[in-house]
């Protein structure tokens, strides 16, 4: 599946788990849960140890509906090595035109992050998949709004600040999806192994999601 049909989907799914966590023996069973919920894009954070080890794991684990990304990527040569261990996107909290040749060279998604509306065009004319907001919570849905003024163009995902009480307002606002990091994979919920959990906060955000597009 190429990256145009993989994009079509998470766009489809509306929000993309980011996904940090202290261990990486919880990441099989902190993505099951998710994906039970209906979350089929997750971002494993290079933050976490063995984060290239255990992607192949976790794509082996979920099987190919579910759509695996590394996120805080920060060179093209973390992204050659993410992707070469089956990355379907790369997200990058920074712009470099490096990391974005690179995703494309192997036809994965490249979301580089910006800030200004500048940083936001300059992203979009290197050629970004989608555009990352962050961190958003600094900005709000408005701020999406007011850059689709002038360029309506530009797909934006927020990250940052997104939480189940206004995920439904950005996506009003114009995001073609979401990244949610701590409010929907809680640690505490993660160390007291109570995965149920993130499937029901899974299973909310999904819904929130829907209810806005329609």
């Amino acid at each position: 599946m190429g990256r145009y049909d993989i994009l079509e989907r998470m766009i489809e799914c509306g929000i993309v788990a980011v996904i940090r966590t202290d261990s990486p023996e919880d990441l099989l069973d902190v993505t099951k849960a998710l994906y039970d919920g209906g979350v089929i894009s997750l971002e494993i954070t290079m933050t976490v140890p063995l984060a290239l080890e255990y992607l192949p794991k976790v794509k082996k684990a979920l099987g190919k509906e579910a759509i695996v990304g590394m996120g805080t990527v920060l060179d093209p040569e973390t992204a050659r090595m993410a992707i070469l261990a089956g990355a379907d996107f790369i997200v990058s909290p920074v712009l470099k035109k490096e990391i974005i040749n690179l995703c494309h060279r192997y036809d994965k998604i490249a979301v580089p992050g910006a800030y200004t509306p500048t940083e936001i065009l300059t992203a979009w004319e290197e050629g970004a998949d989608v555009v990352k907001l962050f961190p958003a919570d600094t900005l709000g849905p408005k701020y999406i709004r007011a850059i689709h003024g002038p360029m309506p163009y530009i797909r934006i995902s927020p990250t940052g600040g997104v939480s189940l009480e206004n995920v439904g307002e950005f996506i009003k606002a114009g995001a073609c999806f979401v990244g949610v990091g701590g409010n929907l994979v809680d640690k505490k919920v993660i160390a007291e192994k109570k995965f149920e959990i993130l499937t029901a906060r899974a299973k909310n955000y999904i819904e929130e999601i829907k209810r806005a597009r329609f």
